[in-house]
């Protein structure tokens, strides 16, 4: 089992079509700069996009108006406590402009083989003892790759990044890869750079460490 190399890929990003979603076959694709990306009854879609968005954890820009969130003590933030819940809440939670979602039954279960691995982690923001806001990727060596968040109060979705980098920053993580643009990431501090610069980036975050097992606060 081999991926062709990430920049092989053409203009819109797609570089495979098939496979399988089982762990072996993620964990390849993340190291080489390539993610799944695919609607229900599609076969599964390999994608590394040109150019790519990152959030550096160590840049993550915290603007004055979530300063006040940050400490109020409305949220509380955890990790991997609850993996299951937040992606299911990813998958049901409507979004603008999209008819149902990407994460499929057979991405849940996927994600959450990699979870029991200790190598797929949830970032969690609380209120009270409801989970109201979070995001969950990948982590290999020195970067985190994101995959989806939900937010069901002000601002829960930007404290759990915002937290999450700063705790990926406290352990030198290179990167957080948020794969495709967004505004309200690119508010965060994230940015497009070249998928050369990408991959160059992650051949090196690919030499530190991994933190296998589930993540704690």
């Amino acid at each position: 089992m081999a991926f062709p190399p990430a920049d092989h890929a053409n203009e819109d990003g797609l570089l495979a079509i098939g496979g399988e979603l089982r762990e072996d076959w993620l964990l390849l694709a993340y190291q080489s700069g390539i993610f799944p990306w695919f609607n229900e009854g599609e076969p599964i879609l390999w994608w590394s996009p040109d150019p790519r968005f990152i959030l550096e954890p160590n840049e993550v820009r915290i603007q004055k108006s979530m300063r006040k969130v940050l400490t109020d003590g409305r949220y509380t933030f955890r990790l991997d406590s609850a993996f299951a819940e937040v992606i299911d809440r990813c998958a049901e939670i409507p979004r603008k402009g999209q008819n149902g979602t990407w994460i499929t039954r057979h991405m849940k279960e996927a994600y959450k083989k990699l979870h029991e691995q200790g190598m797929a982690h949830s970032a969690e923001v609380w209120e009270g003892d409801q989970l109201v806001g979070g995001l969950y990727g990948v982590s290999i060596g020195g970067a985190f790759f994101g995959e989806s968040m939900f937010s069901e109060r002000p601002n829960a979705s930007k404290f759990a990044l915002i937290k999450l980098a700063q705790w990926l920053d406290d352990r030198e993580f290179h990167l957080i890869d948020c794969q495709i643009y967004s505004k309200h990431l690119e508010n965060l501090g994230a940015q497009l750079i070249s998928r050369s610069e990408f991959l160059d980036i992650l051949d090196v975050a690919m030499d530190e460490p991994t933190y296998v097992g589930q993540w704690k606060v």
